[in-house]
């Protein structure tokens, strides 16, 4: 008899729930894929009915149900710190004291209510096993070093371990509130954007800028050993034991308070994005050295929050620390429940583990999937005009031609992605080799920041024709420079722009994805992982002779990734793309009726 686990992240932020049948994953997906409400903490009610629909069954088939972190442990922590600082911090005290008193301190029996009364096993990994787990047992590897680096779990924010077969062992940690995570989410909310989200803001932003405080922070903020290890000076922050992140001594130091949300974005900001990012990337080089030297291994897996980092990755990569890196797609909190789930199997009940060269992710493609006959009747009920294609050929051939007309397609086709990423199943798409493409997106269609930069995705047997890369990254998880030979160099009145003047130069033959620092975040693309996406950018290399075309996520700032053909359909309309490919059909926004009830989301954001 075939047996399945559960696992299940919630209460923090993006809250998940992975399925795995006999050790192979069956399903994966995030909460806010549902509820649209972006980085939903709550149980993940919907993500749990998706998962065991999925694989026919209900929570009394379920073998064993795995939680992605020790409750207990946690609760340890938070009332060591607040008692460590009191009195300061009694209103973040009395704010999350509630919440844990009804519900988080009886995780057990919370969720067996949820489940239905589910009366069988359960298995509490802690945060970081959770991470490590989603890194090394989906991996390629049969052995390989570990590194886990995120905000928090019960204590440990950053962890060194090593996997071999079905073991798993984290040999060397660094405890809260000593956190590269909460370091770099400070400076997040320091210059003006939203923290556990607007960190990829920053990474972004850091080209545009010098390291002019690097210095500063390596001298006030945080002391950092040759091994990786580190210390940060808690006097300038005060995530601790206030609702903020940094301290007066912080904002007196950086020369003022932060940046308002939404406030025009000033040099300082580049500046300071600049500056974290190359601490950031010193701390984990140091960090991988390290992993190197006490674990042998020539592989490594990176999972936690700070592995969502592609350019950090990248220069890990870049620098020729371990032979082979793979990373975890749902590297954040989303993954630990794939993570607890896997611990469950391999490590508390010893199941085997077998590996054959790939990944077990399936590409991340582990969502729910909307057959043509649930597509075309919603757009009978919709009113809204469509064609359907004759074949998935005629399809790729078809939006190969309207992109290289420099039309913007909306992209709903097969499994959602798990993870933070599209790609290349829930995908805005677009001409890479457009100059104004990068600015449409992201003014009329993406309504967001205009310096953010967008990925390519690449035909994986041609990307060494234009990346120095070399490897596969087929979750955009690594940031790779652009060739020597595909630059367009700089005259000498461009080279002194500063800022955001640089945006509009272009960087390359390809200038929508070629970042400022002659960079792209990469996603390689096979035929066997997502034969359909494959098809589509052979045939506009094809038709153009390039073998990329932009990717960025379905959906506006503000809004998790479409998850329906209902939700793809209310952002195609509500936005300036010209198509919108629902499975093997395709809308032209040209012969749309309105849409009834609702209002242009472009009133609804205020643009930097």
């Amino acid at each position: 008899m075939a047996q399945y686990i559960l696992g299940i992240s919630a209460f923090y932020h993006d809250s998940a729930a992975a399925l795995i049948r006999d050790g192979k994953i069956v399903a994966a997906v995030q909460e806010e894929r549902f509820t649209r409400k972006k980085h939903d903490p709550d149980y993940p009610l919907n993500a749990v009915n998706f998962c065991l629909a999925e694989a026919g069954i209900t929570a009394s088939d379920l073998s064993c149900v795995a939680f992605y972190d020790k409750p207990w442990i946690k609760f340890e922590r938070i009332l060591e710190t607040y008692i460590a600082y009191a009195p300061s911090g009694v209103s973040s005290f009395l704010k999350a004291m509630p919440l844990w008193l009804k519900e988080k301190l009886w995780m057990r029996d919370h969720l067996r209510e949820k489940l239905g009364g589910y009366e069988g096993r359960m298995v509490f990994p802690e945060h970081h096993e959770s991470h490590a787990a989603s890194a090394f047992y989906p991996s390629p590897f049969d052995s390989s070093a570990i590194i886990a680096v995120d905000g928090v779990g019960e204590w440990t924010t950053t962890s060194i371990g090593m996997g071999n077969g079905n073991g798993l062992e984290l040999i060397y940690d660094i405890n809260f509130p000593h956190s590269l995570g909460l370091l770099y989410s400070a400076f997040t909310y320091y210059t003006g954007f939203k923290v556990n989200s607007g960190e990829y803001k920053v990474m972004g932003l850091a080209p545009y800028g010098e390291p002019k405080y690097a210095k500063l922070i390596f001298d006030n903020l945080i002391d950092l050993k040759g091994d990786g290890s580190f210390k940060l000076d808690m006097s300038y922050f005060n995530y601790c034991a206030g609702l903020t992140m940094t301290s007066e001594k912080f904002h007196n130091l950086f020369g003022g308070p932060p940046r308002k949300p939404e406030s025009p974005l000033a040099q300082k900001e580049m500046d300071l994005a600049r500056s974290v990012q190359v601490v950031t990337e010193e701390a984990m080089l140091r960090m991988a050295r390290h992993a190197r030297k006490v674990t042998e291994s020539a592989n490594l897996c990176l999972a936690g929050g700070v592995a969502l980092n592609c350019v950090a990755n990248g220069l890990i990569h870049r620098e020729k620390i371990f032979d082979n890196i793979w990373v975890q797609p749902a590297a954040g909190d989303a993954g630990g429940a794939l993570g607890a789930a896997l611990v469950a199997w391999h490590k508390v009940d010893g199941q085997p583990r077998k590996t054959d060269g790939r990944d077990s992710m399936r590409g991340s493609y582990l969502g729910p999937e909307y057959a043509d006959d649930a597509i075309e009747k919603f757009l009978k009920e919709k009113n809204a005009p469509y064609r359907k294609t004759s074949s998935p050929s005629a399809l790729a051939k078809e939006v190969a031609s309207l992109i290289a007309n420099e039309k913007v397609i909306g992209w709903f086709y097969g499994h959602m992605e798990f993870g933070p990423r599209a790609l290349g199943a829930r995908s805005i798409i677009g001409d890479a080799r457009s100059p104004k493409m990068q600015s449409i997106m992201n003014l009329k269609i993406k309504f967001r920041e205009s310096f953010r930069p967008f990925a390519p995705s690449v035909l994986r047997e041609k990307v060494d024709d234009y990346f120095e890369y070399g490897a596969d990254s087929p979750y955009m998880l690594m940031v790779a420079p652009v060739r020597q030979e595909r630059r367009l160099m700089m005259t000498q009145d461009q080279e002194r722009l500063f800022g955001i003047e640089k945006l509009n130069v272009p960087r390359s033959g390809v200038p929508a994805i070629t970042h400022v620092d002659y960079s792209a975040r990469l996603q390689t693309v096979d035929a066997q992982t997502n034969p359909a996406y494959h098809a589509l950018i052979s045939e506009f290399d094809k038709l153009t002779g390039c073998p990329m075309i932009i990717n960025t996520s379905f959906n506006v700032r503000g809004e998790p990734i479409v998850g329906s053909p209902e939700d793809a359909y209310r952002c195609f309309m509500r936005t300036d793309m010209d198509h919108l490919v629902l499975g093997s059909f395709i809308l032209d926004k040209t012969a749309q009726p309105a849409l009834e009830g609702d209002t242009d989301w472009r009133n609804e954001f205020e643009l930097d």
